[in-house]
């Protein structure tokens, strides 16, 4: 069935623009802001639930794939129903499943219903992108995108900090209460100010079988890793039959998809060099990436003493660099190789690892933030060139798709990225504690030194004992928290050869008309 026949509407003025920027920015930051609020409140979460903290890694890994598994459905949804509709109705269901997240009596439904909030937050951002630039003229397309990457990349910086202070000074609700008042006004403004512009809406056909199989697939794989460690892997009955669900789910979604006439995730781009490099490319690092926020609070919070604030405090700078050089990077990406560009950004990234590598229970506050810093220089040169990679080359009527499923595929990595950094983290450290505990014996000079100051502090021998298992659980972790660090820099560093298989297309084009790609690329 062909589309209706439609004619852009012409761009906002005034205030009306203003608003309408506000409002949909606000949107995006309270989206962004979700993803990353949580990551320096797990150990609170987890232990106010009485689960482990490697079970409240879920509260990220559930959003991830919930929201990824959505995306995929976005452009499909916004046709039957339009734009508007779909990305106010989003925003409100976005509010009504955080106010719940917040009332959360357990583990199991706090798990559920972050994943109920992930999947309804899906549209959220391709929505946001595409009516920010219908309210601009075209010649101001950069800048529109520039006011909407300055959210996405304020978001992660004030996450941390923003998360670390609730969870120090209230309840770890409120990381998702603070939704709701942006939420509803951001709803209102948008539907104020857009309804009278509303897309034009068709009936079509949705892949109701693809859409099952995707959710089976990844679902099934994403709970395997999660409960991977808990279960001890395949020698449990239970992962072992979710590892075969996933594959025969996969093959079974590759199937189907290759071969019906209205996929939910068009497969056939996997063809092009350059959509499937950059979309590779950006699934790995954006895996590593994600894993290593995740780990580097929960290592500093559970092992090294610090408050949630302060593990915020730390996190925090990484959005620094990042918000200064991405407009200079987007202006100024179709005057160079996207592939040299993302290089670069890969050798920063395994820069800042190498340097967490070495990190020892001594480090202090400077030590740890220096790495973090520096990191915000790699997101700035990370994401536009490989996006400019991915989507290079590809016919306009395609870009929705491809973009969609790029996106999923950043989104899957991420939830993965997390689940098997925190898997490998724990792995090491009890192979560290091991070694580390062979050492500490009656014959050893320095356990009988150490005990016989334990005793003369009037501290009993158990008690003793307990001290210094909990010294070697520190250094166990540390060095454990060092393997992943290191192993995350060499695998940047793999990536980097992969790159430069593509074949990016050169067009001199402005700023604005990628701008424009970008955005309609992502619904």
């Amino acid at each position: 069935m062909s589309a209706p026949a439609y004619t852009p509407l012409p761009p906002l003025q005034g205030s009306a623009r203003m608003w309408g920027t506000i409002a949909l920015s606000a949107a995006t930051f309270m989206n962004v802001l979700d993803s990353s609020i949580a990551n320096v409140s797990l150990p609170a979460i987890a232990g106010d639930l009485g689960v482990s903290p490697n079970q409240g890694t879920w509260v990220i890994t559930s959003f991830g794939v919930a929201n990824a598994i959505s995306l995929p459905l976005t452009g499909w949804l916004s046709q039957r129903f339009g734009q508007v509709r779909l990305f106010v109705t989003s925003v409100l269901l976005f509010v009504l499943t955080s106010w719940l997240c917040g009332l959360a009596p357990n583990m199991s439904v706090l798990i559920g219903l972050r994943a109920a909030q992930g999947f309804v937050a899906g549209p959220m951002m391709p929505l946001a992108q595409a009516l920010l630039l219908s309210s601009y003229p075209p010649a101001m397309a950069g800048i529109a995108m520039a006011l909407w990457a300055m959210t996405t990349l304020v978001a992660p910086v004030m996450g941390p900090l923003l998360g670390g202070w609730i969870t120090d000074h209230t309840h770890w609700g409120w990381i998702f209460y603070i939704n709701i008042p942006v939420g509803l006004l951001a709803g209102f403004i948008t539907w104020t100010i857009f309804r009278k512009r509303e897309t034009v809406t068709r009936k079509l056909p949705i892949d109701t079988v693809g859409l099952g199989l995707l959710v089976l697939a990844v679902g099934s794989l994403q709970i395997m890793l999660d409960k991977g460690k808990e279960l001890d892997w395949f020698h449990s009955a239970e992962v072992t039959g979710l590892g075969i669900v996933a594959v025969i789910g996969f093959a079974f979604f590759i199937a189907w998809e290759l071969t019906d006439d209205h996929p939910v995730v068009d497969l056939k781009l996997l063809k092009l060099r350059n959509f499937w490099t950059g979309t590779v490319a950006m699934a790995v690092a954006y895996s590593l990436f994600m894993g290593n926020l995740v780990l580097l609070p929960l290592w500093l919070q559970q092992f090294m003493g610090y408050t949630s604030t302060q593990a915020g405090m730390l996190m925090a700078p990484v959005g620094l660099f990042a918000i200064i050089l991405s407009p200079v990077v987007g202006k100024n990406v179709t005057k160079f190789d996207p592939r040299a560009l993302t290089t670069f950004a890969f050798v920063v990234f395994s820069l800042v690892l190498f340097m967490r590598s070495h990190f020892n229970t001594q480090a202090n506050f400077g030590t740890v933030m220096i790495p973090t810093i520096v990191q915000g220089v790699a997101i700035a040169f990370f994401f536009i060139p490989l996006t400019s990679i991915t989507l290079g080359g590809i016919p306009p009527e395609k870009i929705p798709s491809a973009s969609g499923l790029s996106s999923f595929a950043r989104m899957v990595g991420g939830s993965f990225g997390t689940s098997i950094a925190i898997t490998i983290w724990q792995d090491r450290a009890a192979m560290h504690h091991a070694q580390l505990a062979e050492l500490v014996n009656q014959g050893s000079s320095a356990t009988a030194s150490a005990l016989q100051g334990f005793s003369a502090a009037g501290i009993s021998s158990e008690q003793a004992l307990s001290q210094i298992n909990r010294m070697v659980d520190q250094q166990a972790f540390m060095l454990a928290a060092n393997d992943v660090f290191y192993g995350s820099a060499i695998i940047f560093l793999l990536l980097i050869p992969f790159v430069w298989l593509s074949r990016p297309v050169r067009v001199g084009r402005t700023g604005g008309s990628q701008a424009a790609d970008a955005a309609a690329g992502a619904h």
